[in-house]
């Protein structure tokens, strides 16, 4: 049986969310279809099982993720447990095109063409095994995007039955703005990196944005891709910029004080902003995935709070 953990609404929706979120990029085991495995699809499945029955009631996936292949795990998952698709908030990205697709020399791109949206989000709910998406998101932006021709997907979709709701993920302010304008329907979620590590939604706009428009904000690698829960195994490129030793002090005499792990600080850490953060949690450890619910019932104290963003500023705030 589930357990129960606190929940949100999810921007203006009608949809209900878990407090966390729990993000199945991880699932396959791999980005390479052709290195998937009979044993990194189980070990998706046991990480997606754990999160269900730890309470996380929205699943975040995307068409990128493995090619599709987290897709169809998790839509496995769906067929194989009875009651599991309609207790949960179904949430996938789209817009991202690999290199490659369609011609042999396209390269990797983005598109919000209406047709490709539209292709895509139908490919997505084959994959999954579903006839409706809860929760569609525009996966990185479009260069070339037209407000216009997104709304007209969007709008096609839902009277479609295909999608309920929609939303974007690693958009800037004001490209937000520009598609709200055209759309005829609310967008009920950004996603977009934020940790200690990352803390350009709390200048940049986008959380500011979230309050004024009641959008959620998701955030995904919450802990800096497993850095500051001490999850990560091998450094990517990207990781590199981190800075966790700033902070991680910090947030370690916290979480000793508190008698938590400093994986649960950092993702209370979060959720204490008026935004209300609703944190992706990546990892397919079982352990690690019933640990971050932990996060949901610590309520920093304003003092804690500042003191691990100016130790994630690396200096006292302005």
């Amino acid at each position: 049986m589930a357990k129960n953990m606190q929940t949100i609404p999810l921007g203006v929706s009608l949809l209900t969310s878990s407090r966390l979120a729990y993000g199945c990029w991880r699932v396959a085991g791999t980005w390479d279809p052709a290195e998937v495995t009979t044993e990194s699809r189980a070990a998706g499945r046991q990480a997606i099982l754990a999160a269900y029955e730890a309470g996380y009631t929205l699943f975040d996936n995307a068409d990128i993720y493995c090619r599709g292949e987290a897709e169809r795990i998790l839509g496995n998952v769906l067929k194989e447990v009875a009651g599991m698709r309609d207790r949960i908030v179904l949430v996938t990205k789209g817009g991202i095109r690999p290199g490659g697709d369609p011609q042999p020399d396209s390269p990797g791109r983005y598109d919000f063409s209406a047709p490709h949206l539209i292709n895509a989000c139908e490919q997505s709910l084959g994959r999954l095994g579903v006839e409706r998406i809860d929760l569609y998101l525009l996966h990185r932006p479009d260069y070339l995007a037209e407000p216009e021709e997104v709304a007209q997907a969007f709008s096609q979709l839902k009277a479609d039955g295909k999608v309920r709701y929609f939303g974007v993920s690693n958009f800037r302010p004001t490209l937000v703005t520009a598609l709200q304008a055209a759309c005829p329907m609310p967008l009920v979620a950004h996603q977009v990196e934020i940790s200690l590590a990352k803390l350009d939604a709390f200048t940049d706009g986008t959380l500011d944005q979230c309050l004024i428009e009641r959008i959620t904000p998701m955030a995904w690698s919450p802990l800096a891709a497993g850095l500051i829960g001490g999850g990560a195994t091998r450094l990517l490129a990207w990781q590199k910029t981190y800075r966790t030793e700033l902070f991680l002090p910090a947030l370690d005499a916290i979480a000793e004080a508190r008698g938590v792990s400093r994986a649960v600080v950092a993702l209370a850490w979060l959720m204490k902003h008026p935004a209300k953060i609703q944190p992706i949690i990546g990892t397919i450890n079982p352990d690690r995935i019933r640990e971050a619910t932990k996060a949901a019932d610590l309520d920093l104290t304003r003092e804690e709070w500042y003191r691990l963003l100016i130790a994630a500023r690396g200096e006292p705030v302005p």
